[in-house]
């Protein structure tokens, strides 16, 4: 029997509940990711939007492993749970312009599995950058020959029951309970660095090292921080594909006591549907952590598609621009850039609040950014 997140089967002994379920506790991690991501000022990206309050930038595109960005996170998790099921080979799968396939091929082939990649359609004729990284870390690819996403997580179901006890099941885009974990501790490791420290005394070292950021310093150099201020209301804009970044931030939020509030960019699909698929993916997260359980006034959605998943919009190429013009920083078409494209409308009136603190989240997708310059 193949193991997949979160549907275990109690007669299989790898799939007994963990020690450290509903305990308060972290699931077990294989450390990734660089952490904790820098948090950064964004003053002119801010002045240039209409933000009159403080904005910043969660940099999750730096979590230091391959290019995953973010993904790094939730495959820490997975990654981890194959190990302990005593999983050879990981079975996942997407869109050839996933980048959740090619963060977990780089995941895999770090932890010494073997990986199989499930995606939709036929072989392109020209291979998306993310495709080409995944078959550059060893990946199998197998292609269903239907464009249908929604048939690939049958597909990797099948895959796995044919590779049978050896195999971890994740479905596209990591979007679990166990997942979601990583971000739950991604929105506990944000609210940390909100919190104002201690003013640096002289020959303070690692006070200096962390101090506040600004555009124009690396974050990476210059620490994790954002220092000095006490922050009032805080909203966090995020993009929202699968669901399970914003999921285990609205269960992390919801268990740190609602001092921020989550607000996605759906990119792909309806938001009514994500935001349902956000609300069950964070009640699991919860369970699994043993938090406070998310309502659903905790899930706000609003849609960014645009012309649909995958695909550019006029809103988030013109975000993307500005983005780099304003704080340096390379979002990719498709998802970072439609979320920063809908905050205004996000924000709405609150845009106009100087006490309100904006946090963008910054999810990476490198490779994305790399094939809209190529589709040009």
């Amino acid at each position: 029997m193949a193991v997949t997140p979160d549907r275990r089967d109690p007669r299989d002994p790898r799939q007994v509940r963990r020690p450290w379920e509903n305990q308060g506790v972290a699931p077990p991690r294989a450390e990734l990711a660089v952490l904790p991501t820098p948090l950064v000022e964004a003053p002119r990206l801010a002045e240039a939007l209409g933000v009159r309050g403080r904005m910043l930038l969660k940099r999750d595109d730096l979590t230091g492993f391959a290019v995953a960005g973010n993904k790094a996170r939730q495959l820490e998790m997975l990654i981890a749970a194959a190990r302990e099921s005593g999983a050879s080979v990981l079975v996942t799968g997407g869109t050839p312009g996933s980048n959740f396939c090619q963060a977990a091929a780089a995941a895999a082939a770090w932890a010494g599995l073997r990986c199989v990649l499930i995606y939709a359609g036929s072989p392109p004729q020209t291979s998306h950058p993310n495709l080409l990284a995944a078959r550059h870390w060893g990946a199998e690819i197998r292609w269903t020959h239907d464009p249908d996403r929604a048939f690939v997580d049958v597909a990797i179901e099948r895959a796995a029951g044919e590779l049978g006890q050896t195999a971890f099941a994740v479905p596209r885009g990591g979007a679990t309970p166990l997942g979601a974990t990583g971000f739950h501790l991604a929105a506990l490791e944000l609210a940390t660095q909100l919190v104002p420290q201690a003013a640096p005394q002289p020959g303070d070292q690692t006070a200096a090292q962390h101090g506040p950021h600004s555009e124009g310093r690396s974050g990476a150099q210059a620490g994790a921080h954002v220092e000095g201020r006490l922050v009032g209301p805080v909203v966090v804009v995020v993009a929202a594909g699968s669901g399970g970044t914003q999921a285990g931030l609205v269960s992390g939020a919801v268990a740190s006591g609602r001092r921020m509030l989550i607000r996605g960019a759906s990119v792909s699909r309806p938001p009514d549907e994500t935001a349902r698929r956000i609300l069950e993916l964070g009640e699991g997260c919860a369970r699994l952590m043993g938090t406070e359980i998310p309502e659903a006034s905790d899930v706000v959605v609003e849609d960014a598609r645009g012309p649909g998943h995958a695909r550019p919009s006029e809103e988030g190429e013109r975000a993307a621009r500005l983005a780099l013009r304003a704080s340096g920083v390379v979002l990719d078409p498709v998802y970072t850039a439609k979320a920063l494209g809908a905050l205004p409308r996000i924000l709405g009136e609150r845009r106009h609040d100087p006490d309100l603190t904006t946090v963008l989240w910054h999810t990476g997708g490198l490779l994305d950014a790399v094939a809209g310059w190529e589709a040009r």
